[in-house]
């Protein structure tokens, strides 16, 4: 069960063990095996790399058997000054699994993408994160399940349009990690419905994006299972808790809806389902262990949309959400210039 240390005193005597471990034991055996590169979770890695992936795997564990603190969201004003005609923005959601991680730029990881965003796209856009609800399930107590996530998105849609004036195709939607199936969802929601007053977004960049938390891409040769060395996010799939906290009260097999996993195998797909999803780029690096749903959902639009308006990036020797970390250099700044690219050509044709 996910964080069966969550009450004192075994929640501290659990992490000052697993400290204690990971500094005197782990690390030390990890960096004399790391001397040889074969023996390293992936041989091209530098050791400097391999210890920071192992150390964040470690820091994961201890996570989801502890507990999850709520991120302090201290308020922050909208932005209120009026779109220019013409003018962009990029409006993203932020990774953590639906139930940690914040906007905010004094997140690392939103300051990381914000910067690179603003480094690297064209005409300098305005970037939009929105704080949507955090969920919360069993054992830490029941909170905002789906679709709470998806109706805050909606709010933040229709304020850019409706309130600051952006028209839609000025617009990019984005997400990375958890925030890239928000980011999904909301295209999603937006091409089902066609609300007169809020048509879809002009394009969608979703960055290694979680797409099956009902997690049925299972199996020896599964990336789950290919990719556990050079990947974190073990605990996060396997746990269950995100899939059981969105699924809230609804029928178990809601897991695997298109709401919560649109790259589910277990998933009901229908021709066509996907062919009004705005142009759309993913990005995912190739040592994911949430690889192989992003190559279903891929695959899922390509067949709706035609290839051409997919463009698929798989980064070599890149772990998940590799664009919010500085040191995952240079694929970082490689794969930046290349979103560049195809977000130049996207509002060139706004």
């Amino acid at each position: 069960m996910a964080f069966a240390f969550r009450y004192q005193p075994l929640k501290g005597l659990y992490m000052l063990g697993s400290i204690l471990v990971l500094l005197f034991i782990r690390l030390p055996v990890w960096t004399i095996l790391g001397l040889v590169p074969s023996w390293r979770p992936l041989p091209t890695w530098s050791l400097g790399r391999s210890l920071i992936v192992q150390a964040f795997q470690a820091y994961v564990a201890i996570l989801y058997n502890t507990a999850i603190d709520t991120p302090s969201r201290p308020p922050e004003n909208a932005p209120d000054a009026r779109a220019s005609p013409g003018e962009k923005v990029v409006y993203h959601f932020h990774g953590g699994a639906f139930i940690m991680g914040s906007a905010s730029p004094s997140d690392p990881g939103s300051k990381t993408c914000f910067t690179g965003y603003m480094e690297h796209f064209p005409n300098n856009p305005r970037v939009f994160g929105l704080e949507y609800r955090l969920t919360r399930g069993h054992p830490l107590g029941r909170a905002n399940p789906f679709p709470s996530a998806l109706i805050d998105a909606i709010a933040g849609y229709r304020y850019l349009v409706q309130d600051v004036g952006f028209e839609p195709q000025n617009i990019l939607l984005s997400g990375d990690s958890a925030g890239g199936n928000l980011a999904f969802v909301l295209a999603y929601y937006l091409a089902t419905y066609k609300l007169p007053n809020l048509p879809n977004a002009g394009g969608l960049l979703i960055l290694s994006p979680t797409v099956d938390w009902a997690n049925t891409h299972k199996g020896a040769q599964s990336s789950m299972v290919r990719h556990s060395r050079t990947d974190y996010v073990g605990p996060i799939l396997n746990s269950g808790y995100t899939r059981d906290a969105l699924v809230g009260d609804l029928p178990a097999e809601a897991a695997s809806s298109v709401w919560i996993s649109p790259a589910s195998l277990k998933m009901k797909v229908s021709t066509g389902m996907f062919s009004q999803i705005p142009r759309t780029c993913i990005v995912v690096g190739g040592e994911e262990m949430t690889l192989d749903p992003v190559v279903t959902l891929r695959d899922r639009l390509q067949a709706d949309m035609g290839k051409e308006a997919v463009t698929y990036i798989e980064a070599v020797d890149c772990t998940h959400d590799f664009l919010m970390m500085g040191w995952h250099e240079p694929e970082r700044t490689n794969v930046l210039r290349e979103v560049a690219v195809w977000v130049e050509k996207l509002w060139s044709s706004a």
